[in-house]
């Protein structure tokens, strides 16, 4: 059975070591030119219903990483696994698989936001329109992020006591809207979409290659990708507060890289049948 370890004479082929590149200058520069400009707010994905939204961001996003710990999981996975995949697929076809399994998981991404913020979006909306201390309770128990809600304790407070109150329904409405406001304005970074797909390319076209775990815990990569896969599927769904991954972008770059490996016809190689 062949084995591939993280640590072994893995080669750098072009697309890999230009991505490496990129995602380094990028990383540099963020911090280097954060007193003139801000970057993030240029070349982050923004939600599509934000002002701040730019249709380049698609792509910008795949490049911009939030600390350290960020950009190294991702590059060393990129590294990991796409020099496998590069030099198996050719550069050409490597670099489309990379862009395409990263923008359309994003685009992915951004149709559970619309599921998530559109109501919110509607709530704050008819609050506006009427707003009374009963339905303010209501939108922060169920449509403010459980970690969030003690913030608004005190209003809540004032405002059961003091219901008819104009100062404390025009509050009441300032944080309201400044709540669906920031769901609109949440931004997306990193290159994690497009790492996935790597990954699940490496599970189906490599299946039985080992992955050691820490570099000690042999793990065949198609069980991997199936517990990493789980894995996403749940914390996604179970939306933890104070969870800020974007599990759905990293399972959306799984599906897409699942499909054009289909529409291509990419078939492992027999000797790691």
């Amino acid at each position: 059975m062949k084995e591939f370890r993280p640590l072994g004479n893995t080669l750098f082929p072009p697309v890999v070591k230009n991505l490496l590149i990129i995602n380094g200058i990028m990383f540099f520069a963020t911090y280097v030119f954060q007193s003139r400009i801000d970057l993030n707010q240029y070349l982050d994905l923004y939600y599509f219903g934000s002002p701040k939204f730019r249709i380049w961001q698609l792509v910008t996003h795949l490049f911009m990483h939030a600390n350290i710990m960020h950009i190294f999981s991702n590059m060393f996975a990129l590294w990991m696994f796409g020099a496998i995949i590069e030099n198996y697929m050719g550069s050409k076809r490597f670099l489309q698989y990379y862009l395409l399994t990263g923008i359309f998981a994003s685009v992915l991404f951004m149709g559970v936001q619309y599921l998530q913020i559109n109501p919110v979006q509607q709530h704050a909306e008819l609050y506006e329109a009427n707003p009374r201390y009963q339905a303010f309770d209501n939108f922060v128990s169920k449509d403010v992020d459980e970690n969030n809600q003690p913030q608004y304790n005190d209003m809540l407070s004032y405002y059961k006591n003091h219901p008819d109150d104009p100062e404390a329904k025009s509050a009441s409405i300032k944080a309201v809207n400044f709540y669906a406001d920031s769901k609109v304005d949440s931004a997306t970074l990193g290159a994690s979409g497009a790492v996935f797909g790597i990954l699940l390319a490496f599970g189906m076209l490599f299946p039985n290659a080992l992955i050691y775990i820490y570099f000690f815990f042999p793990m065949k990569a198609k069980y991997l990708v199936i517990l990493y896969g789980a894995f996403e599927l749940y914390n996604g769904v179970a939306n933890n507060p104070g969870d800020n991954v974007a599990h759905f972008a990293h399972l959306g770059g799984m599906l897409i890289g699942f499909i054009l490996l289909k529409i291509w016809d990419i078939k492992r190689p027999n000797q790691f049948g």
